[in-house]
């Protein structure tokens, strides 16, 4: 089975088997599943005026189709403001309070730094490797 597909805009309906992807002119993301495990792939600069909701949007349409387990690809990510980490906080705890569980993998050293110096690193299992990161949810 595929990942659920999105084309668009997040109000359009949920078509299982496809690809999800969201984008505006300098951040998208797209989902794609592996054996139950939603991996967001996140490019681009994830701050207010560049990301705005759409990941905390495509996580929400995930949680509300009873996805639970969630892998955010940060490879692409090249800057995160505060903004940015207030959204994979909500994220977190929107995946958590739907009883499930979202992990990080690719965190660049910037990005680390700044999850480090606000101790949100804390919330998060953070991992350097997709396979491994990916197995941790056995």
């Amino acid at each position: 089975m595929g990942a659920p597909y999105l084309e668009g805009t997040l109000g359009q309906a949920y078509d299982s088997g496809k690809k999800a992807s969201l984008t505006t002119m300098s951040f998208q993301v797209t989902a794609r599943e592996h054996d139950r495990i939603i991996v967001v792939d996140v490019v681009g600069r994830l701050t207010l005026t560049d990301s705005r909701t759409q990941l905390r949007d495509l996580v929400h349409v995930f949680t509300s189709n009873g996805r639970k387990k969630f892998l955010i690809n940060l490879k692409g990510v090249d800057f995160v403001d505060s903004n940015g980490l207030g959204e994979l906080t909500r994220c977190f705890c929107s995946v958590r309070q739907a009883g499930g569980d979202m992990k990080l993998v690719h965190v660049n050293a910037r990005v680390q730094a700044l999850l480090e110096m606000t101790r949100i690193n804390n919330l998060f299992d953070i991992h350097a490797d997709e396979y491994a990161a990916l197995e941790a949810f056995r």
